[in-house]
Protein backbone atom coordinates (compact mmCIF):
# COMPACT_ATOMS: atom_id res chain seq x y z
CA UNK A 1 0.00 0.00 0.00
CA UNK A 2 1.48 3.53 -1.01
CA UNK A 3 1.66 6.28 1.45
CA UNK A 4 -0.87 8.76 1.36
CA UNK A 5 0.27 12.02 0.26
CA UNK A 6 -2.57 14.08 0.91
CA UNK A 7 -4.13 15.00 4.41
CA UNK A 8 -7.31 12.90 5.30
CA UNK A 9 -8.60 15.40 7.43
CA UNK A 10 -8.11 18.96 5.99
CA UNK A 11 -10.32 20.55 7.77
CA UNK A 12 -9.50 19.40 11.24
CA UNK A 13 -6.29 21.04 12.88
CA UNK A 14 -5.41 18.52 15.30
CA UNK A 15 -2.80 21.31 17.19
CA UNK A 16 -5.18 24.00 17.79
CA UNK A 17 -8.28 23.29 20.95
CA UNK A 18 -9.94 25.91 18.97
CA UNK A 19 -10.47 24.27 15.39
CA UNK A 20 -11.71 20.96 17.67
CA UNK A 21 -13.97 21.97 19.67
CA UNK A 22 -15.64 23.72 16.49
CA UNK A 23 -15.44 20.33 14.87
CA UNK A 24 -17.36 19.08 17.69
CA UNK A 25 -20.01 21.88 17.78
CA UNK A 26 -20.37 21.49 14.34
CA UNK A 27 -21.44 17.32 14.82
CA UNK A 28 -23.18 17.97 17.96
CA UNK A 29 -20.12 16.02 19.72
CA UNK A 30 -19.45 16.21 23.20
CA UNK A 31 -16.67 15.19 25.31
CA UNK A 32 -17.42 12.19 27.74
CA UNK A 33 -15.68 12.00 30.65
CA UNK A 34 -16.35 8.58 31.40
CA UNK A 35 -14.63 7.55 28.32
CA UNK A 36 -11.54 9.51 29.30
CA UNK A 37 -11.20 11.57 26.07
CA UNK A 38 -8.28 14.02 25.44
CA UNK A 39 -7.03 15.11 22.08
CA UNK A 40 -3.42 14.88 21.34
CA UNK A 41 -2.65 18.09 20.27
CA UNK A 42 1.28 18.22 19.63
CA UNK A 43 1.65 17.24 16.09
CA UNK A 44 5.58 16.81 16.47
CA UNK A 45 4.61 14.55 19.33
CA UNK A 46 2.42 12.69 17.58
CA UNK A 47 5.12 11.98 14.56
CA UNK A 48 7.45 10.56 17.10
CA UNK A 49 5.25 8.26 18.93
CA UNK A 50 4.28 6.70 15.54
CA UNK A 51 8.06 6.85 14.65
CA UNK A 52 8.94 5.07 18.17
CA UNK A 53 6.40 2.02 16.64
CA UNK A 54 8.77 1.61 13.58
CA UNK A 55 5.44 -0.09 11.29
CA UNK A 56 6.94 -1.96 8.69
CA UNK A 57 5.16 -0.27 5.87
CA UNK A 58 1.89 -2.49 5.02
CA UNK A 59 1.57 -3.77 8.22
CA UNK A 60 -1.31 -3.21 10.67
CA UNK A 61 -2.22 -1.71 13.70
CA UNK A 62 -4.47 -1.68 16.27
CA UNK A 63 -5.43 1.79 17.69
CA UNK A 64 -7.25 2.56 20.93
CA UNK A 65 -8.51 5.62 21.69
CA UNK A 66 -8.33 6.98 17.96
CA UNK A 67 -10.82 10.29 18.85
CA UNK A 68 -11.09 12.27 15.27
CA UNK A 69 -8.27 10.70 13.88
CA UNK A 70 -4.94 12.35 14.27
CA UNK A 71 -2.86 9.59 15.42
CA UNK A 72 -4.89 7.12 12.76
CA UNK A 73 -3.97 10.05 10.03
CA UNK A 74 -0.53 9.78 10.83
CA UNK A 75 -0.37 5.41 10.93
CA UNK A 76 -1.39 6.14 7.75
CA UNK A 77 0.64 8.34 6.06
CA UNK A 78 3.23 6.09 7.36
CA UNK A 79 1.93 3.51 5.23
CA UNK A 80 0.23 1.31 7.91
CA UNK A 81 -3.38 -0.52 7.95
CA UNK A 82 -5.18 1.01 10.72
CA UNK A 83 -7.86 -1.61 13.14
CA UNK A 84 -9.39 1.07 15.35
CA UNK A 85 -11.39 0.53 18.64
CA UNK A 86 -13.72 3.27 20.00
CA UNK A 87 -16.20 3.26 22.26
CA UNK A 88 -17.95 6.60 21.83
CA UNK A 89 -20.69 6.34 19.36
CA UNK A 90 -20.29 10.20 18.00
CA UNK A 91 -16.62 9.41 17.27
CA UNK A 92 -17.28 6.33 15.64
CA UNK A 93 -19.70 8.01 13.38
CA UNK A 94 -17.32 10.80 12.64
CA UNK A 95 -14.69 8.53 11.73
CA UNK A 96 -15.87 7.02 9.01
CA UNK A 97 -16.99 10.02 7.51
CA UNK A 98 -13.21 11.42 8.59
CA UNK A 99 -11.33 8.38 7.11
CA UNK A 100 -12.83 7.53 4.13
CA UNK A 101 -10.20 4.90 3.10
CA UNK A 102 -11.43 0.89 3.79
CA UNK A 103 -8.39 -0.41 2.35
CA UNK A 104 -6.42 1.04 5.21
CA UNK A 105 -9.01 1.59 7.95
CA UNK A 106 -11.30 -1.00 10.23
CA UNK A 107 -13.23 0.37 12.96
CA UNK A 108 -14.30 -1.32 16.04
CA UNK A 109 -17.09 -0.28 17.72
CA UNK A 110 -17.39 -0.83 21.53
CA UNK A 111 -15.55 -0.88 24.69
CA UNK A 112 -12.29 -2.54 24.13
CA UNK A 113 -12.22 -4.55 26.88
CA UNK A 114 -14.96 -6.62 25.64
CA UNK A 115 -14.22 -6.78 22.09
CA UNK A 116 -10.70 -7.20 21.73
CA UNK A 117 -10.82 -11.07 22.15
CA UNK A 118 -13.47 -11.41 19.40
CA UNK A 119 -11.30 -9.71 16.94
CA UNK A 120 -8.22 -11.57 18.17
CA UNK A 121 -10.16 -14.54 17.60
CA UNK A 122 -11.15 -13.76 13.98
CA UNK A 123 -7.38 -12.56 13.25
CA UNK A 124 -5.85 -15.71 14.34
CA UNK A 125 -8.32 -17.97 12.76
CA UNK A 126 -6.81 -15.82 9.40
CA UNK A 127 -3.36 -16.51 10.40
CA UNK A 128 -2.80 -13.22 9.88
CA UNK A 129 -2.61 -11.72 13.31
CA UNK A 130 -0.98 -7.69 14.30
CA UNK A 131 2.39 -7.53 15.41
CA UNK A 132 1.79 -3.40 16.28
CA UNK A 133 -0.19 -1.61 18.59
CA UNK A 134 -0.36 2.01 19.55
CA UNK A 135 -2.18 3.58 22.20
CA UNK A 136 -3.18 7.05 23.80
CA UNK A 137 -4.79 5.19 26.35
CA UNK A 138 -7.47 6.04 28.58
CA UNK A 139 -6.40 6.43 32.18
CA UNK A 140 -8.98 4.12 33.70
CA UNK A 141 -8.60 1.34 31.49
CA UNK A 142 -4.93 1.57 30.77
CA UNK A 143 -3.28 -1.06 33.49
CA UNK A 144 -6.75 -2.98 33.12
CA UNK A 145 -6.25 -3.62 29.17
CA UNK A 146 -2.42 -3.67 29.18
CA UNK A 147 -2.84 -6.62 32.00
CA UNK A 148 -5.32 -8.48 29.80
CA UNK A 149 -3.28 -8.71 27.05
CA UNK A 150 -1.06 -10.46 28.80
CA UNK A 151 -2.83 -13.02 31.30
CA UNK A 152 -5.00 -13.57 27.93
CA UNK A 153 -1.87 -14.18 26.01
CA UNK A 154 -2.37 -11.40 23.28
CA UNK A 155 1.32 -10.28 22.66
CA UNK A 156 2.36 -7.47 20.26
CA UNK A 157 5.87 -7.19 18.49
CA UNK A 158 5.84 -3.78 19.40
CA UNK A 159 3.75 -1.51 21.69
CA UNK A 160 3.76 2.04 22.03
CA UNK A 161 1.06 3.72 24.73
CA UNK A 162 0.44 6.69 26.23
CA UNK A 163 -0.65 6.68 29.79
CA UNK A 164 -1.07 8.26 33.24
CA UNK A 165 2.86 8.67 34.47
CA UNK A 166 2.27 6.88 37.56
CA UNK A 167 1.32 3.47 35.65
CA UNK A 168 4.03 4.29 33.46
CA UNK A 169 6.39 4.18 36.72
CA UNK A 170 5.02 1.13 37.85
CA UNK A 171 5.64 -0.95 34.43
CA UNK A 172 9.03 1.06 34.93
CA UNK A 173 9.94 0.35 38.41
CA UNK A 174 12.86 -2.00 39.87
CA UNK A 175 12.56 -4.42 42.47
CA UNK A 176 12.90 -2.45 46.18
CA UNK A 177 11.18 0.18 45.18
CA UNK A 178 7.53 1.87 46.24
CA UNK A 179 5.94 1.56 42.76
CA UNK A 180 7.17 -1.93 41.92
CA UNK A 181 4.11 -4.18 41.64
CA UNK A 182 2.55 -7.32 40.80
CA UNK A 183 1.69 -4.99 37.63
CA UNK A 184 5.24 -4.65 36.73
CA UNK A 185 6.62 -8.19 36.95
CA UNK A 186 3.37 -9.08 35.20
CA UNK A 187 4.26 -6.40 31.96
CA UNK A 188 8.59 -6.81 32.36
CA UNK A 189 7.89 -10.98 32.14
CA UNK A 190 6.61 -9.76 28.41
CA UNK A 191 8.25 -6.82 27.15
CA UNK A 192 11.15 -5.13 27.52
CA UNK A 193 9.42 -1.61 28.07
CA UNK A 194 12.04 1.91 27.94
CA UNK A 195 10.43 5.39 28.54
CA UNK A 196 9.96 7.54 25.34
CA UNK A 197 8.55 11.10 27.11
CA UNK A 198 6.37 12.96 29.88
CA UNK A 199 3.64 14.79 28.32
CA UNK A 200 2.55 17.49 30.55
CA UNK A 201 -1.26 18.54 30.56
CA UNK A 202 -0.75 21.28 27.55
CA UNK A 203 0.05 19.15 25.56
CA UNK A 204 -3.44 17.24 25.39
CA UNK A 205 -7.26 19.22 25.07
CA UNK A 206 -8.83 19.32 27.32
CA UNK A 207 -6.14 19.68 30.12
CA UNK A 208 -5.55 16.55 32.21
CA UNK A 209 -4.95 16.96 35.99
CA UNK A 210 -2.22 14.51 35.18
CA UNK A 211 1.35 14.23 33.67
CA UNK A 212 1.16 11.36 30.93
CA UNK A 213 4.02 9.09 29.89
CA UNK A 214 4.85 7.47 26.49
CA UNK A 215 6.63 3.94 26.99
CA UNK A 216 7.25 1.18 24.71
CA UNK A 217 7.17 -2.07 24.91
CA UNK A 218 8.96 -4.81 22.90
CA UNK A 219 8.36 -8.73 23.07
CA UNK A 220 11.20 -10.19 24.92
CA UNK A 221 13.43 -12.33 22.50
CA UNK A 222 15.06 -13.77 25.19
CA UNK A 223 12.29 -15.79 27.22
CA UNK A 224 8.33 -16.91 25.62
CA UNK A 225 5.77 -15.47 28.05
CA UNK A 226 3.72 -17.84 26.70
CA UNK A 227 5.38 -20.58 28.57
CA UNK A 228 3.67 -18.75 31.72
CA UNK A 229 1.61 -20.60 33.43
CA UNK A 230 -1.79 -19.58 35.24
CA UNK A 231 0.04 -20.39 38.68
CA UNK A 232 3.24 -18.14 37.97
CA UNK A 233 0.35 -15.03 37.47
CA UNK A 234 -2.03 -15.94 40.46
CA UNK A 235 1.13 -16.45 42.63
CA UNK A 236 2.64 -13.27 41.84
CA UNK A 237 -0.47 -11.61 42.37
CA UNK A 238 -0.86 -13.10 45.69
CA UNK A 239 2.81 -12.38 46.84
CA UNK A 240 2.21 -8.82 46.49
CA UNK A 241 -1.23 -8.93 48.29
CA UNK A 242 -0.31 -7.84 51.66
CA UNK A 243 3.32 -5.92 51.09
CA UNK A 244 3.65 -5.75 54.67
CA UNK A 245 3.82 -9.68 54.82
CA UNK A 246 7.01 -11.79 53.86
CA UNK A 247 6.55 -14.01 50.78
CA UNK A 248 6.53 -17.06 53.49
CA UNK A 249 3.15 -15.94 54.84
CA UNK A 250 1.78 -14.63 51.53
CA UNK A 251 2.58 -17.96 49.55
CA UNK A 252 1.22 -20.25 52.28
CA UNK A 253 -1.99 -18.42 52.23
CA UNK A 254 -2.06 -18.60 48.24
CA UNK A 255 -1.00 -22.53 48.21
CA UNK A 256 -3.74 -22.64 50.78
CA UNK A 257 -6.23 -21.49 48.51
CA UNK A 258 -6.66 -23.89 45.61
CA UNK A 259 -4.32 -26.47 47.03
CA UNK A 260 -5.02 -26.71 50.41
CA UNK A 261 -7.42 -29.71 49.56
CA UNK A 262 -4.30 -31.85 47.98
CA UNK A 263 -1.63 -31.14 50.25
CA UNK A 264 -1.60 -32.27 53.50
CA UNK A 265 0.84 -30.09 54.77
CA UNK A 266 0.89 -26.62 53.18
CA UNK A 267 3.48 -25.06 55.47
CA UNK A 268 6.14 -27.38 54.81
CA UNK A 269 5.35 -27.11 51.13
CA UNK A 270 5.59 -23.47 51.38
CA UNK A 271 9.35 -23.65 53.21
CA UNK A 272 10.39 -26.48 50.73
CA UNK A 273 9.81 -24.04 48.04
CA UNK A 274 11.26 -21.07 49.07
CA UNK A 275 14.02 -23.08 49.90
CA UNK A 276 14.27 -24.95 46.49
CA UNK A 277 14.37 -21.72 44.59
CA UNK A 278 17.32 -19.72 46.80
CA UNK A 279 15.61 -17.50 48.01
CA UNK A 280 14.40 -16.93 52.07
CA UNK A 281 11.37 -16.51 53.57
CA UNK A 282 11.54 -13.64 55.33
CA UNK A 283 12.01 -11.78 51.96
CA UNK A 284 9.33 -9.29 50.82
CA UNK A 285 8.15 -9.59 47.14
CA UNK A 286 8.95 -6.24 46.12
CA UNK A 287 12.50 -7.47 46.91
CA UNK A 288 12.04 -10.12 44.46
CA UNK A 289 13.08 -10.13 40.69
CA UNK A 290 11.35 -11.55 37.69
CA UNK A 291 13.78 -14.56 37.55
CA UNK A 292 12.80 -14.78 40.91
CA UNK A 293 9.06 -15.36 40.51
CA UNK A 294 10.13 -17.73 37.79
CA UNK A 295 11.72 -20.00 39.54
CA UNK A 296 9.73 -19.78 42.49
CA UNK A 297 6.73 -20.43 40.47
CA UNK A 298 8.37 -23.51 38.85
CA UNK A 299 9.66 -25.05 41.99
CA UNK A 300 5.96 -24.93 43.49
CA UNK A 301 4.85 -26.40 40.12
CA UNK A 302 7.36 -29.48 40.00
CA UNK A 303 6.27 -30.27 44.10
CA UNK A 304 2.95 -30.03 43.20
CA UNK A 305 3.27 -32.16 41.03
CA UNK A 306 5.16 -34.98 43.05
Amino acid sequence: MEKLSEPLLPLIDYDAPSALRRYLDEHGLGMQKKFGQNFLINGDVRKRLVQALEVPEGSTVWEVGPGLGSMTVELIRQGAKVKAFEIDRGFARALRELIPVPAAFTLIEGDVLKTWPEEAEKEKAQGQQCEYFLGNLPYNIAATLLADFIERGRFFKRMVVTIQKEVAQRMLAKPGSKDYSSFTVLCNSAYTIRPLMVLKGPSFYPVPNVDSQAVRLDLRSDRNPEEDTPLFRSMVRSLFSNRRKNIKNNLQAFLSGPYGKSCKDISELTDRAITNAGLRGQQRAEELTLDAFVQLARTVESLLCQ
